[in-house]
């Protein structure tokens, strides 16, 4: 039998949770307020989800709960292990299994109590778990399953109220909008698109004539600096002339033993006729000697590179090629003219699409994302060779259409359009490629 103080304090607690409009406040009740009828140390409230999970939704002297920690981890493991159970059950610590019996010591006392909350018709919708040093009398589980038995109908009827999205989903595919949506979108999928592919691209010359070596030396000085306008006639780059000038001093010295060693030839061959042949043959070594310092200067007059036209001088660092050696042909530089800028697109081999001449290209700049400019294809590769990236790629090449070119040197990122294609193929194309990668079929 009940006395008047309890019979108050339940009538009361059962008030406080049909008056609950959210499960949040149904859930402070539970676990805070039930305290006034009967002792604990710790409770907890376990919800099911919409797939029938119970979840952790509140617990004494907390705001709010955080499902990865350690205690709450430990706590939804042991809740899950339970078996079905029938009103309020006991469980007491010496019942546990060892896994479970090391986090009981370390966070809950010596007895617990589990309450299921039950639906009108029968159906778990959650477990209420209360934790206290001393045993449960059978005259307080009696008094918990009727204080209970109003918390489970409540939590039933706020889950019904505010339905979760899994619960809202369910209901909403039996309606007629949803037929008609998974049709429209069933029919979408036919619809065509042009394939298209994102990738790294800069503003380069399309006809820019390389400035090479012209021997064999290593590079000295730039009298340029990368990317800036150049006038026709103008020093670009020189080798280093040590060399060639210790080479011209040698062939100046022996075209000087040559002459002297000619002029006492024809002196000779006036009173000998005999040494007219010597006088021939120290004639030929200077004539040698000559062409030798001929050539000599000839190198020394290409020591100096200049430009052959107006353009802009695009290369790398300086400080990467001075005190490099070059060969004769090696390309250091190109002279490209800004008014026949382009595009140079790195297409990556796992994005490559099936592209033509004309096919529409878009560039979107580093420094002007708003503002994208607008051109066509030229050409493509066969062979994928090694972007500045590091991946392997196509090199495409394309023209700008709009009448305003970007300035040489500029890199951004383009979007280039293939062939057309249904939406499904659009959407599905990389899931497909990956899937053949892993199943090699």
């Amino acid at each position: 039998m009940l006395s008047q103080p309890a019979l108050e304090t339940l009538l009361h607690l059962e008030g406080r949770a049909r008056a609950a409009t959210r499960l949040t406040t149904l859930g402070f009740t539970l676990t805070n307020e039930s305290l006034a009828l009967f002792p604990y140390r710790q409770a907890a409230l376990f919800l099911c989800d919409a797939l029938g999970t119970l979840r952790l939704s509140a617990a004494s002297g907390l705001v709010s709960v955080a499902e990865d920690s350690p205690y709450t981890t430990w706590l939804s493991r042991y809740v899950r292990s339970l078996p079905a159970l029938e009103g309020p059950t006991p469980l007491d610590l010496a019942d546990a299994a060892d896994d479970i019996a090391d986090g009981w010591i370390e966070w809950l006392p010596g007895h617990l109590l589990a309450v299921p909350l039950s639906a009108p018709d029968g159906t778990q919708v959650g477990l209420a778990l209360y934790a206290r040093e001393q045993a449960w009398l059978d005259d307080e589980k009696a008094l918990v399953a009727r204080l209970h038995a109003t918390y489970g109908y409540c939590a039933w009827a706020l889950s019904r109220s505010q339905p979760r999205f899994v619960e809202r989903l369910r209901r909403w595919r039996r309606t007629r909008a949803a037929r008609w949506t998974a049709l429209a979108l069933a029919a979408s999928l036919l619809i065509p698109v042009r394939l298209s592919t994102l990738a790294p691209a800069e503003v380069v010359a399309l006809h820019a004539p390389a400035v090479a070596a012209p021997q064999d030396g290593v590079i000295k000085v730039f009298h340029v600096q990368p990317n800036v306008p150049v006038k026709a006639g103008q020093p670009l780059f020189s080798l280093d002339d040590t060399t060639l000038f210790n080479r011209r001093e040698v062939a100046l010295k022996a075209l000087a033993i040559a002459q002297a060693d000619a002029l006492v030839a024809q002196q000779k061959a006036f009173d000998d006729t005999r040494s007219k042949a010597e006088m021939a043959a120290a004639q030929g070594r200077v004539k040698e000697k000559e062409a030798e310092l001929a050539a000599i200067s000839e190198l020394l007059g290409r020591i100096e590179v200049r430009a052959e036209r107006d353009g802009i001088a695009v290369f790398g660092d300086p400080n990467d090629w001075l005190g490099r050696p070059v060969q004769t042909g090696e390309r250091v530089m190109q002279l490209a003219d800004p008014r026949d800028a382009g595009v140079l697109v790195w297409l990556p081999v796992g994005d490559a699409l099936n592209l033509e001449a004309g096919a529409p290209l878009r560039l979107f700049l580093h420094t002007q994302p708003l503002s994208p400019l607008d051109g066509e294809l030229l050409q493509t590769s066969y062979q994928a060779v090694t972007s500045p990236d590091g991946v392997a790629s196509y090199r495409l090449r394309g023209r700008f259409t709009d009448s305003e070119t970007p300035r040489i040197g500029l890199k951004g990122t383009a979007r280039v359009s293939g062939d057309w294609a249904p939406l499904a193929y659009y959407v599905m194309r990389r899931p497909l490629a990956s899937l053949r990668e892993w199943t090699g079929l």
